[in-house]
C-alpha cells in the first residue's frame, strides 16, 4: 500500500522537485513522522514496497519492541530478582534497572523481601500436667534468602505454619499448666529459637521477626473448673503473703524475747556460780575458823542463825509466867511485823496460868508453906 503524506498525491510520483516520497523528509507533523525511522530501519527486510513486504516490515518492528522489552527488568525497592537461565539458578538481581537475556533463554522470578508476613492460629495442647489449654500463635516473618525461598521448599509459607505449630506444641507440652497461663514470655522465646532453628534446617529462606503467645485458656467446657482454680490460687497466694507480713511482725519480737530471757539466764548463771562459789569460799573459812576455836565459832554460829530466824518472825516478850506481851517490831521492809496492828492482843492482857504454877500450887498444898515468889508476879498498887 502506498503512504500518505502531506503535500502529496496517492500515485507514489515525485514531487515538483523530482524526489521520490521515500527521500521527502517528514514535516513533522503526523504519526509517519515518528514511523519514519524505523520504516528506514526495516525497509530493506522485504525488498520492495508491496503488501507482503510491509507485514514483514510491522512484523520486525513488533519482534524488535518484544525483544527490547523482554531483556529489561526493573526491580523494586522492595523485590529481589531471581535469575533463571533454561530453567537453572543464574543469581539474584537486587533493586534497580537490570539487562538480561530475552524469554526462554531466561526469566526472572519477583520476591518481595522487606514484606512482614503474619500467621496466627488458635490451637489446643496437652500440657505437661495432662491438661489441655487453647493457645493462641501469632507468628511474625520475611524472607531473608530469595533463593532458599524459591527453590529450597516446594511452599516456603506453608513449611513455616506447619513448623511454628509443632514448635509450640513442642514447648506447651514440656511445661506445666501453670507456666503456660502465667509466664508465656519465656515459652515464646524459646519457641522463636526453636522455629528459627527448624526453618534454617528445612532451607525456607525465611526469617521470624516475632511470635507471641498473646493467651492462653482453658477449653470453654472446663472453664468453671479452671475459675475455680485460679481462685483458690490467688487465694493461696493471698494467704502466704498475710502469713509472711505476720512472720516479719512476729520473728523480731520473738528474737527480741528471746535474747531477754537469754540475757536473763546468763544472768542468772552468773549470779547463782559465784553465790555458790562465795558460799564454798565462807565454809571454808569457817572449817578454818572452828579449828582454830570450835566454841567460839559454833556459840558465833548459834546466835547467827537465831537472829536469821528471829528476824522474820512476830517478836513475843514474856514478863512473867502467867502474862505475854506482843510488841510489834519493825520488819526488813518497815511494815510492822503485826500486819499494822498496833498495841496488846486481847488475849495477852488476861493472866495465863502455865504448868510451872500449877506445879508449885501443888507442892505448896503438900508441905503447907506459900510457894517461893519468881519474880515474874503481878505487881498490884
Amino acid at each position: 500500500m502506498a503512504w500518505n503524506t502531506p503535500g502529496s498525491d496517492n500515485s507514489g510520483g515525485s514531487d515538483p522537485n523530482g524526489r521520490s516520497p521515500r527521500q521527502r523528509k517528514p514535516n513533522g507533523r503526523g504519526l509517519d513522522a515518528l514511523l519514519d525511522p524505523l520504516r528506514n530501519l526495516f525497509g530493506s527486510l522485504g525488498g520492495g514496497a508491496g503488501g507482503g513486504n510491509s507485514i514483514l516490515r510491522w512484523i520486525a518492528l513488533v519482534f524488535g519492541l518484544w525483544l527490547v522489552f523482554n531483556c529489561f527488568v526493573l526491580v523494586t525497592e522492595q523485590e529481589r530478582g531471581v535469575v533463571l537461565r533454561f530453567g537453572q539458578f543464574a543469581r539474584v538481581l537486587q533493586p534497580g534497572p537490570h539487562l538480561k537475556a530475552p524469554w526462554p533463554i531466561e526469566r526472572v522470578i519477583k520476591v518481595n523481601a522487606t514484606q512482614i508476613k503474619t500467621f496466627s492460629d488458635n490451637v489446643p495442647v496437652l500440657t505437661a500436667d495432662e491438661n489441655i489449654v487453647q493457645v493462641e500463635i501469632n507468628v511474625q516473618y520475611r524472607v531473608s534468602d530469595p533463593r532458599r525461598y524459591v527453590f529450597g521448599t516446594r511452599d516456603g509459607d506453608q513449611m513455616l505454619q506447619q513448623a511454628a505449630l509443632s514448635t509450640v506444641r513442642e514447648q506447651v507440652g514440656r511445661s506445666t499448666l501453670d507456666t503456660v497461663l502465667g509466664a508465656r514470655s519465656a515459652l515464646a522465646v524459646s519457641a522463636r529459637v526453636q522455629l528459627q532453628k527448624s526453618l534454617d534446617a528445612y532451607r525456607t529462606g525465611l526469617v521470624v521477626t516475632e511470635l507471641n503467645l498473646p493467651n492462653a485458656r482453658p477449653p470453654e467446657e472446663v472453664k468453671p473448673a479452671f475459675d475455680d482454680v485460679n481462685s483458690a490460687q490467688q487465694d493461696k497466694d493471698r494467704l502466704i503473703s498475710e502469713a509472711r507480713a505476720y512472720a516479719a511482725q512476729v520473728v523480731p519480737e520473738a528474737r527480741g524475747q528471746a535474747a531477754r530471757v537469754r540475757t536473763v539466764a546468763e544472768g542468772y548463771k552468773t549470779a547463782t556460780v559465784a553465790r555458790a562459789q562465795g558460799d564454798a569460799d565462807r565454809f571454808s573459812l569457817l572449817v578454818d575458823q572452828y579449828k582454830l576455836a570450835p566454841e567460839v565459832t559454833r556459840k558465833r554460829l548459834w546466835l547467827e542463825s537465831v537472829q536469821e530466824v528471829l528476824t522474820d518472825n512476830r517478836k513475843i516478850v514474856g514478863g512473867d509466867s502467867r502474862q505475854l506481851i506482843y510488841v510489834p517490831m519493825q520488819n526488813k521492809g518497815g511494815a510492822s511485823s503485826g500486819g499494822g496492828t498496833s498495841g496488846l492482843l486481847p488475849e495477852s492482857l488476861a493472866p495465863t496460868v502455865t504448868a510451872i504454877e500449877q506445879q508449885q500450887a501443888e507442892q505448896a498444898g503438900r508441905t503447907g508453906r506459900t510457894p517461893r515468889p519468881t519474880g515474874r508476879e503481878e505487881v498490884t498498887r
